[in-house]
C-alpha cells in the first residue's frame, strides 16, 4: 500500500490540489535530502524522493513486551532484519490485538505508534504525511536518522543501530543549522535534545530500581508492591522535572498510559551507545565517511 501510493515529489509539488504548507514542507525536504547525500555522506537514491499519503496518522504501530516482573523484552526474530525487541503491524487493531493475546499469556504490553521506519534500502522509503508537518529540526533528524540505516545496519543489534543512527542524525542537524544559520530553530533543537537526554535519565534511574527489585528474595506479591511505588514515583519525580521546562509537555502521553515493564524497553535503546559514537566520530575529527 505505501510502495503504491507513492508520487514523485516534483508531480506532488505541481498538483494544484496539494495544500501550500505541504508544498512548503516537500521543498524543505528535498533541500534535506540533497544535503544528506552531499554534506553527511549518507545514501544517494531514490528514498525520500516520493511522497505517500496514508491516510492515517503513523505508518505502523509497534508491539513491545517483557515479563511482569523481569525487565528483558520479548523478541522476534526475522530473516533480514535480525532478532528485534518489537513486531510492527501497519493496522491498529491488528497490533491490539496481538497486544491483548500477549497479555493474557501475562506480559506487561506497551502499543506505540512509528511515523517512519527504513527498509535498509531494499526499496524506495517514501515521505509520508505521518511525519511531513514537523518541524525543519525534526524533519531533518528524521530523514538523516533513517537514511543512517541505509548506510550502516547490523542484523540482531538494536541498541547498536539505533544509536549509531542517533548520532548520525544529531551530528546532521548541528551541520544543517550550521550552513543555513537558522538560530531559533537550532536553540529550539538543542532544547529539545536537552529535554529528551533528561527524561531518558530519570527514566533509566528508575529503571535501574525496579531490576533491582526483580533481582531481591522478596516475594512476587512484594515485588508488584514495590512496582507500583516505583512507577507512582517516577510519576512525581517527573512532575518536578517539567517545572523548569516552561511548559514543555511532549512526554506527557507517554505518563498519561498506564505505564509497565513494556513502556521501560524502548528508552534509552537509541541512546544507549551515543557517546561512544560520538567520541569515535570524534576522533576521525568529524569526518562522517571516515567515521
Amino acid at each position: 500500500e505505501i510502495l503504491a501510493k507513492r508520487r514523485p515529489v516534483e508531480e506532488v509539488l505541481s498538483d494544484p490540489a496539494t495544500p501550500a504548507q505541504t508544498k512548503h514542507q516537500l521543498k524543505l525536504v528535498q533541500r534535506l535530502r540533497d544535503f544528506a547525500s552531499q554534506e553527511l555522506a549518507l545514501p544517494d537514491n531514490r528514498s525520500y524522493r516520493s511522497y505517500a499519503d496514508l491516510d492515517r496518522p503513523f505508518a505502523v504501530w509497534d508491539v513491545f513486551a517483557a515479563p511482569e516482573l523481569l525487565l528483558e523484552p520479548k523478541k522476534w526474530c526475522f530473516i533480514v532484519a535480525g532478532c528485534v525487541s518489537y513486531r510492527g503491524y501497519f493496522a491498529r487493531d491488528k497490533a491490539e490485538k496481538f497486544a491483548a493475546e500477549l497479555k493474557q499469556e501475562g506480559y506487561d504490553v506497551y502499543v506505540g505508534g512509528v511515523p517512519a521506519y527504513s527498509t535498509l534500502g531494499w526499496f524506495s522509503d517514501p515521505l509520508l504525511n505521518t511525519f511531513i508537518h514537523r518541524s525543519e529540526a525534526e524533519l531533518a533528524g528524521l530523514l538523516f536518522h533513517e537514511l543512517a540505516h541505509q548506510k550502516i545496519y547490523v542484523s540482531g543489534d538494536s541498541a547498536f543501530n539505533e544509536s549509531f543512527a542517533t548520532v548520525v542524525e544529531l551530528e546532521g542537524v548541528k551541520r544543517w543549522f550550521q550552513q543555513n544559520d537558522n538560530t531559533k530553530e537550532a536553540e529550539a533543537y538543542r532544547q529539545k535534545i536537552q529535554r529528551r537526554e533528561e527524561f531518558t535519565a530519570l527514566v533509566l534511574k528508575h529503571r535501574t530500581r525496579l531490576k533491582e527489585i526483580y533481582a531481591s528474595d522478596l516475594s512476587d506479591a512484594e515485588k508488584r508492591m514495590a512496582k507500583a511505588r516505583v512507577f507512582e514515583e517516577l510519576r512525581n519525580d517527573y512532575a518536578m522535572l517539567k517545572t523548569k521546562w516552561n511548559g514543555y509537555a511532549v512526554f506527557d502521553n507517554w505518563f498519561a498510559q498506564d505505564l509497565n515493564n513494556a513502556h521501560l524497553i524502548v528508552i534509552g535503546l537509541y541512546t544507549q551507545y551515543v557517546a561512544a559514537f560520538q567520541k569515535l566520530l570524534a576522533q576521525q575529527g568529524g569526518d562522517l565517511t571516515a567515521f
